[in-house]
């Protein structure tokens, strides 16, 4: 039988059973109810993406927890790279979970914004308009989510090369084409600035010396298991990754929600109509096609997108989600009632969020901020 297809580039995932596999395949661990209460003891609370099981798997988790034992702590690093269109609240979650991790254990953290990725990828024409987008748009929402300006360093790899390139030297003369090609399924029509990318993006692991904790969807994973593998060889600490599924787009159950197709998804930038309407006509529903039929034999939220999106983001109670999906299932909740519950939940995430995101100094990330200044300074040794 076909396995899942996953790369940084592209993704098939088609059931729950595909992301088991994905353990297998790339040798990660599941995120196991013991480490989980470790967590929550150094915490208080576990963050729902955590505790509802979307981030479901991870490499050296535990080792982490060792460190903030131990008193060595750790730092975080995660990324976005802009594209054609605009940020989606999907693009949010790896930077909800970083900046809970960030609240509760004071930790550095690194955004890159690799203005250059997507057109190596050909998936863009212009790296300034991707500049402008990062500026406008994906760093001043990521911002808003709440970092501390004195304690997150965000970048574009075209200003910041002089220092990524410092590290990218040594990182480069470890991979070879064969383990770029077997790890990423580069081809012959493939870039040879895409080939270099991954030595970009596995510089900033080397920021400090502790180990990086990287929040991230399973498809970037494959990044991280090269740097596992030449991390030693440069003194440096692997990665610890903690790993999540990926988010469901509007139109159904393992849809990609994408920034080229708005009816896919909710951007951070949509206002309330726009969010109502997309969500009534376009989220995929677990209902049955008529009231009637409904209230005979319920609904399944198992693949409605609406109540995805409720577990896994913005219904925090848990007793609340019981109670709706119980209801739903019932046929007492219909389709609609569902939809306009989640409308107004996302809604209450989003506007505060826009409002935020309009107030943000973002040089003070990007150049300001204590750690900004500290890493226009940094080097990674040369060999």
């Amino acid at each position: 039988m076909e396995g899942p297809k996953v790369t940084p580039w592209e993704v098939q995932i088609k059931t729950e059973e595909d992301y088991k596999r994905l353990i297998e395949l790339f040798g990660v661990k599941p995120l196991t109810n013991e480490l989980k209460e470790r967590l929550k003891e150094l915490t208080g609370e576990l963050h729902l993406l955590i505790r509802r099981d979307f981030y479901y798997a991870h490499r050296d988790l535990d080792l982490v927890i060792n460190d903030v034992e131990e008193g060595k702590g750790f730092f975080l690093y995660t990324g976005i790279a802009p594209s054609k269109g605009s940020m989606h609240i999907g693009h949010l979650v790896p930077f909800i979970l970083t900046q809970w991790f960030q609240e509760k254990f004071g930790a550095n953290v690194y955004i890159m914004f690799p203005d250059e990725e997507k057109y190596w990828a050909k998936k863009v024409d212009s790296v300034k308009e991707v500049q402008e987008k990062i500026r406008n748009i994906h760093a001043r929402f990521i911002a808003a989510l709440g970092f501390d300006p004195d304690k997150t360093f965000m970048f574009m790899d075209s200003e910041y090369i002089k220092q990524l390139y410092s590290a990218a030297i040594p990182i480069a003369r470890r991979i070879n084409i064969s383990t770029a090609k077997s790890v990423f399924g580069f081809s012959g029509d493939t870039s040879i600035g895409l080939v270099f990318y991954v030595a970009l993006q596995i510089a900033p692991t080397f920021f400090e010396e502790k180990r990086p904790l990287i929040p991230c969807g399973i498809d970037q994973d494959p990044y991280f298991r090269v740097q596992r593998d030449i991390a030693p060889s440069l003194g440096g600490y692997k990665t610890a990754d903690i790993l999540s599924k990926m988010v469901w787009g509007l139109k159904g159950p393992y849809t990609k929600m994408s920034a080229s197709d708005p009816e896919s998804a909710i951007f951070v930038t949509d206002d309330y109509e726009t969010v109502k309407r997309k969500i009534f006509k376009y989220a995929f529903s677990g209902g049955q096609p008529i009231l009637e039929l409904h209230r005979k034999l319920g609904g399944n939220p198992n693949i409605d997108v609406s109540f995805f999106w409720l577990k896994i983001l913005f219904e925090p109670d848990d007793k609340k989600l019981k109670e709706l999906e119980d209801s739903y299932r019932n046929g007492e909740l219909t389709t609609g009632e569902l939809k306009e519950y989640t409308i107004k939940k996302i809604w209450e995430f989003l506007e505060p969020l826009q409002k935020r995101a309009k107030k943000i100094n973002i040089d003070k990330y990007f150049y300001e901020g204590k750690l900004a200044q500290e890493m226009w300074n940094w080097k990674f040794p040369l060999p």
